[in-house]
């Protein structure tokens, strides 16, 4: 492939407000879509990033914050009339619950360089009327792009349940590479195991399926088997953005694999449980690291390797 390979990251950034014990205890920039942006980021991936916020102060705190990890915001992104906020609400675990007051919506096709991988989720994959847009723009981008999609289930949002578990599915059938928490799929279908929903996920297209479950760590399916991977060791300060710093290190791992774009898509097929065993590995990491520190601060490329390598904030492994 000529040219700088890219990625774009299509979803919602926002204001999270964080409250403990009844009080603000700071307000950080986040979204799912946003920090997964990020992450690819600092890992030192270049990112192109399509949003919907205001031309505000907090739209301005969430443009500086894009630039200081090197992400490109898209032409068009300011068109909302107020950039969205989330209360997240942390219990003394550090477990977050949220509170949304946010508008998505997105037109016309981005006009970036084309990206060898499109990452979406969240929000941004099931609210009316964005998400239409959303879908849209990854059947435009199946063609020649790697597709992953992380569901990041936001019930608070949810005013009918089958309406976007029909959502969730039908890009579920377009996607290449898919990520949810168990928490995610206890939501999209209560009745079966996160690894029955899995394996079922995976027969509709997917090429890889990967499942966190939080201090248990993860597995991933594939054609060619299961793996499982056990969370780090960490003290954990608040788990918010632990999903999407497992979300972009997986997609910064299958990167470094050769494994993204549209012509790749037979070998990504065709991962092996080694390879995949690694790639989750380097997810779980970035996971760690995040978990480690206050609010959505993913690691970046110098950090993750200090740790990979024995060093930083993890604690020494069991054995």
């Amino acid at each position: 492939m000529t040219g700088p390979q890219r990625a774009l990251v299509i979803g919602e950034a926002l204001i999270d407000i964080v409250e403990r014990d009844g009080r603000v205890t700071g307000e950080h920039v986040g979204g799912s879509p946003l920090n997964v942006a990020v992450g690819l980021a600092r890992l030192g991936r270049d990112v192109d990033f399509l949003t919907h916020i205001g031309d505000d102060e907090r739209g301005r705190r969430i443009v500086s914050h894009l630039n200081e990890s090197g992400v490109q915001l898209v032409s068009g992104s300011h068109s909302a009339p107020r950039t969205p906020t989330a209360v997240a609400t942390l219990d003394d675990s550090g477990a977050a619950q949220y509170t949304f007051d946010i508008d998505w919506q997105l037109s016309g096709t981005p006009e970036v360089p084309p990206p060898i991988v499109v990452h979406t989720g969240s929000i941004a994959a099931v609210l009316e009327p964005g998400c239409r847009a959303t879908a849209a723009l990854v059947d435009t981008y199946h063609a020649a792009a790697t597709v992953t999609f992380d569901p990041n289930v936001r019930t608070a949002l949810i005013d009918d349940d089958q309406a976007v578990r029909g959502r969730i599915g039908r890009l579920i059938e377009r996607c290449d590479v898919v990520k949810a928490s168990d928490e995610d799929l206890r939501w999209i279908d209560p009745d079966r195991s996160p690894e029955q929903i899995a394996a079922t996920w995976l027969k509709l297209g997917p090429s890889i399926v990967a499942v966190t479950t939080g201090g248990d760590g993860a597995f991933a399916m594939c054609a060619a088997g299961t793996v499982r991977v056990p969370a780090r060791r960490v003290r954990v300060v608040d788990t918010v953005g632990a999903g999407d710093a497992f979300m972009s290190g997986l997609i910064d791992a299958l990167w470094s694999q050769q494994l993204l774009g549209a012509g790749r898509r037979r070998a990504l097929a065709a991962i092996s449980t080694e390879t995949l065993t690694g790639v989750v590995s380097s997810a779980v990491l970035s996971a760690a690291l995040t978990v480690a520190r206050a609010g959505a601060d993913l690691p970046d490329r110098a950090t993750r390797d200090a740790a990979a390598s024995g060093s930083g904030p993890l604690l020494p492994q069991p054995g």
